[in-house]
């Protein structure tokens, strides 16, 4: 049974000032990989390629490790762009066989008065062949359970670059003033991320 899932999100984050622009910081993309998971997780492969292995996850009844190469890259201004190259689901062989990822984010500085603001934006598709086990389950089940994954890996996306990113740039910048929680936009920001 072939199911195809995607999600859309996006986020907006403002920055708190520095001694230093962020568009300087944003230049330098691998931090944002860094902030997006637990240093732990990541293995660079290159220049402007990264190794993100995930947290276990489960499918129904399955348990399965998402791991994907990223490619990373910065303009000039500041945006950073982040794109799947390859893909691994490690615990199943079947559906490691049959799957499908595509990931495209980027996150870049907004020109506007006042405050600097970031807005991210992120896009995955997902292309997966289930195995016989699931063939008698409603495709209505299968798809809620699949967009759930793609839903907590965003939010956790989310969690991360409104605190991690944050708290990150204002040390590279030589400024330990502490993070305030955004009252206008709480869900960006998180006093606990998780990490996926």
């Amino acid at each position: 049974m072939q199911l195809n899932f995607a999600a859309s999100h996006s986020v907006l984050i403002t920055v708190p000032d520095a001694s230093v622009p962020i568009q300087h910081y944003l230049r330098q993309p691998q931090r944002l990989v860094y902030a997006l998971t637990d240093r732990s997780r990541v293995e660079r492969l290159g220049d402007d390629c990264f190794r993100l292995t995930m947290r276990p996850r489960e499918f129904l009844t399955l348990s399965f490790q998402p791991v994907v190469d990223l490619k990373v890259w910065a303009e000039p201004n500041g945006t950073v762009h982040l794109q799947s190259v390859d893909c691994e689901i490690r615990g199943i062989e079947y559906i490691n066989n049959r799957f499908d990822l595509t990931l495209n984010g980027k996150l870049y500085p907004l020109p506007a008065e006042g405050p600097t603001q970031l807005m991210g934006k992120g896009d995955v598709k997902v292309n997966v062949e289930l195995p016989p086990l699931f063939w008698m389950t409603p495709q209505p089940i299968l798809e809620a359970a699949g967009q759930r994954i793609l839903q907590g890996i965003f939010l956790t996306f989310k969690q991360r670059l409104g605190h991690q990113l944050i708290n990150d740039y204002l040390q590279w910048a030589g400024t330990s003033q502490p993070l305030a929680v955004d009252k206008a936009h709480p869900q960006s920001l998180s006093a606990n991320p998780s990490t996926y």
